[in-house]
């Protein structure tokens, strides 16, 4: 079962003393089963934005304690930043990410909300999924008026708060509000222009977010405004939807911003708000110099940042995770202000287990010891899986190479896509390393099982079972992986450049080794199941692959043959 998983991103009004910042991100991580993912402070705006993630529950619990120690720290009386604000603690959105629902994580911001508000005594109002109301459901109007509005604000009767006092008394003088959500994965992006002025950065701002600007008769800035038959100003559309944005000046780097909070990257990616960006502002004769991220953003996002721009290089998609995110950071300038470490800043990396030992992780000297030494593991079945993938990275090398051969130009995405084919049997192949490394000691644990009793043997005798079947099962996965991957080697043989042909050979010999070897693996591993039908079905399948992998690898070698 996935396990439930959520994000919160809390937004607090400190982005300069770096003991409070600390002190307040810290609490996070008293509470067991939440992790602290970044802390990530900005001196112009005095804000920070924090992330953690762990179960509801727990996140929930933790929430309440970093929005407690804000309001015992932060005095927003004395407040001053760039960015909008209303409280100690100004936002604090939970995000599902995985086993739960947009719905149920809307239930945990009330729960929390609720929380705040009686025992902290800190008025606050919900938006996005979580908002009680049409109007609230944006955090702009939420938040309309700022800290210093809301004297007036919170005795609205059209804004009395959600939760919390409904009086700016002495306590939320200090504290100010808070908005709580349940939202979608948010990218808070800022892009940076060789220029000073606010008034230009927020005029490409107006240029590209969804609400566009104000209508107005004459100038644009000092013009009248035009207003609707109910009264609200008409609006001239920007390009992008799910986007919302201002322009500032960042003293801290002498720069103008756009700043950007990309609502559904699935609408708008990054990629495209920074080229239509870059756009904008070469109309108006200024350029784009890089980018920003604030916060984290979801690993896909720069794959497909890094594919987008190497389409319009006419480059192959079919390089490794690595060097495609190298070139997301360098193609939308992440890089320009300071260093851009991936695994600060992508949440996958982020929420990776750094304690779980994989045999991919570890150098080729290191893995061949691991290989050499007394354990029975890693053995015959995670060497044909590493071996075939070996094979495939020598395919899409050739499938690389010659999407980039002079002359061939025209030819680069029919290169691309046996590329990518290839990396995708080399991640798959790389995953069976250590899986039949895995389904090994699956046996093992089930042969330690206790069997001092009738039931317990019969569970143990099921359970060796089931873990021999999975242990069969791997291995025929890396016959069936590596047969596929032929395909590559084959039409690499067949049409890639020829200079490369004897490594595309090399690779498919690779791929026919893994076949072969998983193949021991698979009916050592049979001979001992019970399951006698299982057995003749599996063992057919393989004989059946193991027998056109030999026809395929004739036929490469004959081609291969009759060119050198």
């Amino acid at each position: 079962m996935e396990k439930r998983l959520i994000e919160c991103v809390p937004n607090i009004s400190e982005g300069r003393d770096l003991h409070k910042i600390n002190t307040i991100a810290n609490v996070v991580e008293t509470v067991e089963g939440v992790r602290l993912l970044e802390i990530d402070p900005g001196k112009a705006t005095n804000r920070t934005v924090i992330t953690f993630v762990g179960e509801p529950e727990k996140v929930v619990e933790a929430a309440f304690l970093l929005i407690k120690k804000a309001a015992e720290l932060i005095d927003m009386s004395k407040h001053k930043g760039e960015h909008p604000r209303f409280g100690a603690t100004d936002v604090c959105p939970l995000i599902p990410i995985s086993g739960i629902s947009m719905e149920e994580t809307a239930q945990y911001a009330h729960q929390l909300g609720k929380m705040v508000g009686n025992k902290l005594g800190i008025p606050g109002y919900f938006y996005e999924n979580a908002a009680t109301s049409a109007k609230r459901k944006n955090l702009a109007s939420c938040r309309a008026g700022e800290y210093e509005g809301l004297k007036e604000k919170l005795v609205d009767k059209l804004w009395k708060p959600d939760f919390g006092p409904a009086a700016f008394n002495d306590s939320v003088k200090k504290t100010g509000a808070i908005a709580i959500s349940a939202r979608d994965f948010l990218v808070a992006y800022n892009v940076n222009l060789n220029s000073t002025s606010t008034r230009r950065a927020n005029a490409i701002a107006f240029d590209i977010r969804e609400a566009g600007r104000i209508k107005k008769i004459g100038d644009p800035v000092t013009g009248k405004t035009i207003f609707d038959k109910n009264g609200e100003p008409e609006r001239i559309p920007g390009k992008l939807k799910a986007v919302k944005g201002i322009g500032w000046f960042i003293e801290e780097y002498g720069i103008a911003q756009i700043s950007y909070n990309l609502t559904n990257i699935n609408i708008t990616p990054v990629h495209i708000a920074f080229d239509e960006t870059c756009i904008s502002a070469a109309e108006r004769g200024l350029r784009v110099t890089g980018s920003e991220l604030v916060g984290l953003i979801p690993l896909k996002a720069m794959l497909d940042a890094a594919d987008y721009f190497l389409t319009k290089q006419n480059r192959s998609l079919g390089i490794s995770e690595k060097e495609k995110i190298k070139i997301a950071v360098k193609s939308l300038g992440l890089d320009d202000l300071k260093p851009f470490h991936p695994e600060e800043k992508i949440i996958e990396y982020l929420l990776k287990d750094e304690s779980e030992k994989k045999l991919i992780d570890l150098s080729v000297r290191e893995f061949a010891e691991e290989t050499a030494s007394e354990s029975v593991a890693p053995g015959g079945g995670s060497i044909s899986a590493y071996v075939g993938a070996l094979g495939v990275s020598l395919g899409t090398m050739v499938a690389n190479l010659s999407a980039h051969k002079p002359g061939w130009d025209d030819r680069w995405m029919e290169f691309s896509e046996w590329a990518e084919k290839g990396q995708k049997y080399k991640e798959d192949l790389l995953f069976l390393v250590d899986e039949d490394t895995n389904a090994f000691n699956k046996i093992i644990e089930a042969i330690r099982l206790p069997n001092s009793n009738e039931q317990e043997k019969e569970e143990r005798k099921i359970a060796i079972e089931n873990a021999t079947k999975y242990a069969i099962d791997i291995p025929f996965k890396v016959m069936k992986t590596a047969f596929e991957s032929l395909s590559v080697m084959k039409k690499m043989v067949e049409i890639g450049n020829p200079n490369s042909l004897s490594d595309a050979a090399v690779g498919a010999l690779c791929a026919k080794t893994a076949i072969a070897g998983a193949f021991l693996n698979v009916r050592i591993n049979a001979k001992d199941l019970n399951d006698k039908d299982f057995v003749k079905e599996v063992i057919e399948k393989a004989g059946n692959i193991f027998a056109k992998a030999n026809q395929i690898e004739n036929e490469i070698m004959e081609i291969v043959n009759e060119m050198i």
